[in-house]
């Protein structure tokens, strides 16, 4: 493997991942369209707009041209949001070679097509999506580009291409391990956003812990039933990408997802709290993909339901926690489906 990797984009997720990268004495491109942005990085060494009041290593250097950034690189990290994530796939297919290591580290749907963002690579790229590599666990950017210890997990079908990402990334400070359960680890990155905006929502309202720790148990029962029924191994949401994920999520006001879940809940609306971050919400995309997807396979993921219905259908997120707290007993292993995982070892 050469020495230079391709990071795609310059956002906060992908600024820390290229200073790990950085970290391990390797050469990293770190693409964006913005212009202004590509030229602070390479003059003044920062990325103040995502990551303000860190200096970025020498060996990270920005461009906007897809093709200087990918060429002469054995790896590609994708980190685009999920919303654009097909449009840079697209662009990077015409510098594409097979034997790229590629990579991504996005926690989102396709919401047109409910896809996961191995797939929406793969489709654009014309390569296996087994062969795709998924990061993901509990990081924030932040504490990642203060080399705080961060444990994540990747996860592919091919068990080469994982331990090759295992290797890029691991460092005394960056910890990585490995998981077969692609589908998984994908669903339980994306599927902890929607928690973790219900969990803002409910600090915003100011309804204190028990709440929230009622919220992230059950929460982590309704991703683990989804995902079971679109195929992932029920001990990955016990794992990194799960209950790890949800946690750090849910909890920290680093994260984005439980900002503006907070914002809500103290009474703001949808289109002022994402004006006013000025950045991806993930969780919100990823809201309107698995009401879909609960509707579409006939799973209950009422959590997910109430929220959606605060954030596109106008309810009082008060209204939403009465509606939840009075729904018909159930018992706690309810639809938990835990025998039906059976590729594991195949």
């Amino acid at each position: 493997m050469s020495n230079k990797v391709s990071v795609l984009v310059a956002g906060s997720w992908g600024t820390a991942l290229a200073s790990v990268l950085a970290a391990n004495n390797l050469d990293v491109s770190l693409w964006s369209r913005n212009v202004q942005q590509v030229n602070e990085i390479n003059e003044l060494h920062t990325n103040s707009r995502y990551l303000p009041g860190v200096t970025l290593a020498s060996n990270i250097t920005a461009t906007s041209n897809m093709k200087d950034a990918v060429e002469n690189s054995d790896a590609v990290v994708i980190v685009a949001p999920s919303s654009a994530m097909r449009e840079v796939s697209r662009e990077l297919k015409q510098y594409w070679k097979k034997n790229m290591l590629c990579i991504h580290a996005t926690k989102g749907f396709e919401t047109e097509t409910l896809h996961r963002m191995s797939s929406v690579i793969s489709e654009e790229l014309g390569c296996a999506e087994g062969d795709i590599v998924v990061l993901s666990g509990p990081s924030h950017a932040e504490e990642v580009i203060r080399r705080c210890p961060t444990t994540v997990v990747v996860a592919s079908l091919n068990k080469v291409q994982a331990e090759a990402a295992q290797e890029l990334f691991m460092n005394s400070y960056f910890r990585v391990y490995t998981n077969r359960d692609m589908i998984g680890v994908e669903l339980a990155g994306a599927l902890k956003n929607i928690i973790a905006l219900g969990a803002g929502m409910s600090d915003g309202l100011g309804f204190g812990d028990n709440a929230k720790a009622a919220l992230l148990t059950r929460g982590l029962a309704e991703i683990s039933r989804i995902g079971v029924e679109l195929g992932a191994n029920p001990l990955t949401f016990s794992g990194l990408a799960g209950i790890g994920d949800l946690v750090v999520t849910a909890t920290s006001q680093h994260s984005r997802n439980w900002r503006a879940g907070s914002l809500i809940g103290e009474g703001n609306k949808l289109n002022e709290v994402l004006e006013s971050m000025g950045m991806v919400v993930e969780g919100i995309r990823t809201t309107q993909a698995a009401h879909k997807l609960s509707i579409k396979h006939g799973v209950q993921m009422p959590i997910t339901d109430q929220i959606y219905q605060v954030l596109f259908k106008e309810r009082d997120a008060r209204i939403a926690v009465e509606t939840l707290m009075g729904r018909d007993p159930k018992t706690e292993m309810e639809n938990m489906r835990l025998d039906t995982w059976e590729q594991w070892h195949t």
